[in-house]
Formats: structure tokens, C-alpha cells, sequence
């Protein structure tokens, strides 16, 4: 649950992910008010959302750090462990596949397995 911090109107200035001297307070992450101060319209549905919006934008930046570290060779796939290989490799096939498909959904800046 976050803390947040107030000023003296009573309005959400700051939010912290644990208690501090100035952020006492405890909120629901489902609270209205704190779903407003993130920007999400009130709606904690809306910042799930973000979130997992944004971890799927990392989760493509993560995949390409792999293969620019494999293709530097500062990292081979097999020091990997090897669900982590099975993983890195159907998500490479898959690519693979899109881009045999004409590339209709592959972006051009992709960074295939080395």
C-alpha cells in the first residue's frame, strides 16, 4: 500500500512505496483520490492497465539488451539458463514467422537473434 504526503490544502503532493517521516498516511491503491493525483481518471483499472502497458514496452527493450549483448558477444545465449533460452528462442521463432509474413507487423528497427 502507498504512503503519501499531503500539503496544508489536504491535496496528494507526494506518493512513496513505504513509510517516511513526511509521507504517514496509508492509502488503498484503489483510493479514488490517489487514482487522480497518478493521472488516471479516478479509475485504478486505468493505471493496471498503464502498468501493464509499460511492462510489455520493457519487456521488448529487455529482449533487445539480449541480443545486442549476444551479438557483442558479451553474453552467449546458453549462459542463460535454459528456461530462459526455451522462452528467448519460441519469442524469436514467433518473430521470425511475422517477418516471413511480409513483414506487415514487424517493426523495422527489431534486432534479430544473432
Amino acid at each position: 500500500m502507498p504512503y503519501v504526503v499531503r500539503n496544508a490544502g489536504g491535496r496528494i503532493t507526494e506518493v512513496h512505496a513505504r513509510k517516511s517521516k513526511a509521507a504517514q498516511e496509508k492509502l488503498a491503491a484503489s483510493d479514488p483520490e490517489l487514482s487522480k493525483f497518478v493521472g488516471a481518471s479516478g479509475k485504478s483499472g486505468d493505471i493496471k492497465s498503464a502498468l501493464l502497458h509499460s511492462d510489455l514496452d520493457l519487456i521488448r527493450v529487455l529482449e533487445d539488451l539480449i541480443a545486442v549483448l549476444i551479438d557483442k558477444r558479451i553474453i552467449m545465449l546458453t549462459d542463460l539458463p535454459k528456461a530462459a533460452q526455451q522462452k528467448l528462442a519460441k519469442r524469436y521463432e514467433l518473430r521470425s514467422k511475422l517477418a516471413d509474413m511480409g513483414g506487415l507487423v514487424v517493426e523495422s528497427d527489431e534486432i534479430p537473434l544473432p
